[in-house]
């Protein structure tokens, strides 16, 4: 990567309905476009779960247009930072990459109650990652 070059996650979860989705629309709303983000699933979901989509509407960003896409092994490829999120080994690895697992639970099945501390979680993890991919110049 060169410094012209954007930093690109990707967020990995099992069904890219929840933790995946939070975190990528967090990465694009708090960098403001300077880090190219992507979110997928093993085994995608039909749709993006409604709680975490009232979640971080209660906070200002929007997802509720938002879908599941499948994980290819172009997206990894295409990714500077690989973050799983509960997919284990169905994501692809590659040498040189930067992988990470982020431990979180998991919204599926959960009220408005239970997923607001797992975006919490998200969004710290995510002013965190900014700081790291773009250092203050």
């Amino acid at each position: 990567m060169t410094a012209a070059e954007k930093p690109s996650v990707l967020f990995v979860c099992v069904h890219n309905a929840g933790r995946s989705q939070m975190a990528a629309a967090f990465l694009s709303h708090l960098s403001g476009g300077r880090i190219e983000v992507r979110s997928a699933g093993s085994a995608p979901a039909d749709s993006v779960n409604p709680a975490a989509v009232e979640a971080m509407k209660e906070i200002g960003i929007d997802m509720s247009l938002e879908i599941p896409k499948v994980l290819t092994t172009q997206a990894v490829k295409d990714s500077d930072v690989v973050i799983t999120m509960g997919c284990g080994d169905a994501c692809p690895f590659f040498p040189g990459k930067r992988y990470e697992d982020w431990k979180l639970e998991d919204p599926a099945g959960q009220g408005i109650d239970g997923v607001r501390p797992i975006r919490d979680e998200i969004r710290a993890r995510i002013e965190n990652l900014i700081a790291d991919l773009l250092p203050a110049s």
